[in-house]
């Protein structure tokens, strides 16, 4: 997993060193081919693989700027995605700086958060302030993320706000459908599962620029 991380961050270094310096013309041409490139990357990674693979090679990586959440897994010394699902997450866009402004944190480079406990969620309620009162709303499953400076973040379903999905609605976690909070636990997430979160902007990592 390390080398994986570690290889992305190479990848950001590298990227950021080419936008330094040239004309602009250099740099209009460049920011444009980042554009194609990604486009095309997302184009050849449509298919999610689904061989096998370890349990225990697979992450997380959500997309702030797409509003999705992929499952990866390391295959053979490749990172291929098996599994992808659309997210709402704040309604507030940024990285999350305290209690209450309604931000979804973003991990740092290198260091993803991780999935520490994953608790049954279908009876608890919220009052959204929106004078629907306390009702259902985190779908069957809470998997609740370690993120440092911050609490009571984590992925969960999206019970009387379905609607929401995929979208910029939450308080600061991500929601995903009911459905898919349902599969994403029985079949890919477990106690200690890395979760990257990308800032605002951030497009594909190196990972997932590879064919």
């Amino acid at each position: 997993m390390k080398r994986l991380f570690n290889y992305a961050i190479v990848a950001c270094a590298a990227m950021m060193t080419l936008s330094c310096g040239g004309n602009s013309d250099n740099k209009d041409n460049e920011g444009k081919d980042s554009v194609q490139q990604e486009a095309q990357a997302k184009e050849n990674r449509k298919a999610l693989y689904t061989g096998q693979y370890s349990n225990d090679s697979t992450f997380i990586v959500i997309s702030k700027k797409d509003l999705n959440l992929t499952v990866y897994a390391s295959v053979n010394g490749d990172t291929l995605p098996v599994a992808e699902f659309p997210v709402c997450l704040s309604k507030v866009k940024g990285q999350k700086q305290g209690p209450g402004d309604m931000k979804t944190p973003e991990s740092e480079p290198g260091a993803p958060f991780k999935i520490i406990q994953i608790q049954d969620a279908s009876d608890w309620a919220h009052d959204f302030g929106d004078g629907r009162g306390s009702i259902l709303a985190y779908g069957h499953w809470f998997l609740r993320l370690e993120t440092p400076g911050h609490s009571g973040i984590g992925i969960h379903g999206s019970t009387n706000n379905e609607n929401s999905v995929p979208g910029r609605a939450s308080e600061g976690c991500i929601r995903l459908l009911d459905k898919d909070i349902i599969t994403l636990k029985e079949k890919y997430a477990h106690v200690g599962m890395p979760v990257v979160i990308k800032q605002e902007e951030q497009g594909l990592l190196g990972y997932e620029m590879a064919k």
